[in-house]
């Protein structure tokens, strides 16, 4: 049996999976995948094609029925309940709007099934006309909106008949970068204004960071890490998560000890690490903003501080990108790494200098278990 995934702030959970499993044939979409989710709670499920975010999702909105395991609201069992009857709405990619109806008709459309009387409907259509700001297109059809409008559309009509929870399905995907960023703090501000509890699914890792309270990140039916984006990102819990969740170097040692270990030859500080032996095969993950890149002539005249590493590196290519630059750059035994520089020292990092790597101890997180796919997005040694 997995153990559950709880909020840290222990409140009573409004959704629970538990022992979750979706087989398709040999094929295992969800693989025993139990997690709790709070009531006002954004949650996004972060991962790649194939990874089960989606399948999971389905289940909870009852598109699909579980091989196995149970679903609960509130406690009580969903497995039996069609979608209708679900109290939850759904966005997806698609808009699936009527094109024959309306604005107004097509929000209004979850009420009119629901037979909501007639006055009542009108007011609530109205109030969400006000919330997405579409009160002057009420009368447009599909066809005359923008991507964007037609997105608002089918948010309100999700939300018309006031469900505790919204599930949203990759809803900004097939949008341009600037409009999706728009309704991506529309949807922030609407969680804040409603308290309804959100599960996004998303494969876009900045939307997940932008959006998101707590992000769970699947892969292979599994949920492998699971918090608040910043923790996830500073503090990743496996190789996966490091690799997966924005940029990362990767640096194999051999340990010298519970803090030191050998790379290529030179002893590195790492963070205190229990259970380890000599000679054990360990990984440094460390972020490319956590880096110092120095030249020749900078390492000379400062000194590495207490708890920092110092390792010489010999620059392949600078990628200007304004305020900063990336600068890769690789190690006598071939290690290659990235790191974040100011744009102030360009002419010192042209390819061919020679320069040093610095990172404290405490910013590199140490792993003794990883795969090699798990490294497969990551950048560094792999």
């Amino acid at each position: 049996m997995s153990a559950v995934i709880k909020n840290p702030n222990d409140q009573r959970a409004l959704v629970s999976l538990r022992n979750l499993n979706k087989h398709y044939g040999d094929f295992t979409a969800v693989d025993n995948l139990s997690l709790d989710i709070q009531e006002g709670e954004f949650l996004t499920f972060l991962g790649s094609s194939g990874s089960g975010k989606s399948t999971t999702l389905s289940m909870l909105a009852g598109f699909e029925t579980p091989s196995s395991g149970e679903i609960l609201v509130d406690g009580k069992s969903l497995v039996n309940v069609p979608p209708h009857k679900r109290d939850i709405g759904m966005v997806f990619q698609r808009y699936s709007l009527f094109p024959h109806l309306d604005v107004r008709d097509n929000i209004g459309f979850p009420l009119s099934i629901r037979k909501r009387d007639p006055k009542e409907r009108e007011r609530q259509v109205d109030a969400m006309l006000r919330l997405v700001q579409l009160e002057s297109f009420a009368h447009r059809r599909p066809a005359q909106l923008s991507g964007g409008q037609q997105q608002r559309v089918a948010i309100a009509r999700a939300l018309v008949y006031e469900p505790r929870i919204l599930l949203m399905d990759e809803p900004l995907g097939a949008l341009d970068k600037k409009l999706r960023e728009d309704l991506q703090d529309e949807l922030r501000h609407l969680h804040r204004r409603l308290g309804i509890t959100i599960v996004y699914v998303t494969h876009d890792q900045e939307e997940a960071m932008r959006l998101s309270q707590r992000i769970a990140i699947f892969s292979h039916g599994k949920i492998v890490g699971l918090g608040s984006g910043y923790d996830l990102y500073q503090d990743p819990p496996n190789a996966f998560v490091a690799s997966f969740l924005g940029n990362s170097n990767f640096i194999k040692v051999k340990t010298l000890g519970n803090a030191a270990a050998d790379f290529e030859g030179q002893a590195l500080a790492i963070r205190p690490t229990a259970g380890v032996t000599p000679n054990q095969d360990l990984l440094l993950m460390v972020r490319p903003e956590k880096a110092l890149v120095l030249s020749a002539s900078e390492a000379l005249a400062q000194a590495p501080s207490p708890g920092w590493n110092d390792i010489p590196a010999s620059v392949l290519e600078t990628v200007f990108l304004g305020e900063s630059q990336t600068c890769t750059v690789a190690t006598p035994g071939g290690t290659r790494l990235t790191v974040k520089a100011l744009s102030g020292n360009a002419a010192a990092l042209q390819p061919g200098a020679q320069v040093r790597v610095r990172w404290a101890a405490s910013d590199a997180c140490v792993y003794t278990q990883w795969n090699e796919s798990d490294l497969a997005k990551g950048a560094g040694a792999h």
